[in-house]
């Protein structure tokens, strides 16, 4: 082979892996900024909605006892409702926006699978809110004994929310990136 055919040849796969990784790993950073603005937008969903709906108090003096030994009352129902809206945003984001290219698999199925993921995401999102907002609020109990607007049940509340929105934005991110839009490179 002459210099000029190797210099008219494309790359061979060997010299093209370290870039492609460097590209996919970008991309993937690309896709992650995208899904935490997504993630940021569907957080103000959620706040907005669960501390409207609390201080509304249209579902406090709901108590459902569950037979897993479980009571379940309106902080989670709100939660739900909530965290419910919010993915619906995310979804619709996440489909047109974050994997534009995730046109494989059929919109309703992906929408079933978001779902799915979603709905484990809440099965991890209610129990923190109910057994960590009565804890976080005595933490703050102490660290704020005047009292303000900011109470200590509200920031308590508060606390338990943002921290459930961390474990689930990642729980989100990996498993739908990975099964929802697994068809995208």
């Amino acid at each position: 082979m002459t210099e000029a055919s190797e210099a008219a040849s494309p790359p061979s796969k060997k010299s093209e892996s370290p870039n492609t990784s460097i590209l996919a790993r970008n991309r993937e950073f690309k896709r992650f900024a995208k899904f935490f603005v997504v993630g940021t937008m569907g957080a103000v969903i959620d706040g907005g909605t669960f501390n409207a709906l609390n201080a509304l108090g249209w579902l406090a003096h709901i108590e459902l006892d569950l037979p897993i030994g479980f009571t379940l009352t309106g902080l989670g129902i709100s939660g739900a409702i909530a965290f419910t809206l919010a993915v619906s945003s995310n979804f619709i984001w996440n489909r047109y926006w974050i994997y534009p290219d995730s046109r494989s698999k059929s919109v309703v199925g992906q929408l079933i699978t978001f779902f799915l993921v979603n709905t484990v995401g809440i099965v991890i999102r209610i129990p923190i809110l109910e057994l960590l907002s009565g804890p976080f609020g005595a933490l703050w109990k102490q660290l704020i004994p005047v009292q303000s607007f900011l109470s200590p049940d509200l920031l308590g509340k508060n606390s338990a929310w943002a921290l459930a929105v961390i474990v689930v934005m990642l729980w989100n991110f990996f498993v739908n990136r990975y099964w929802t839009y697994s068809d995208v490179k």
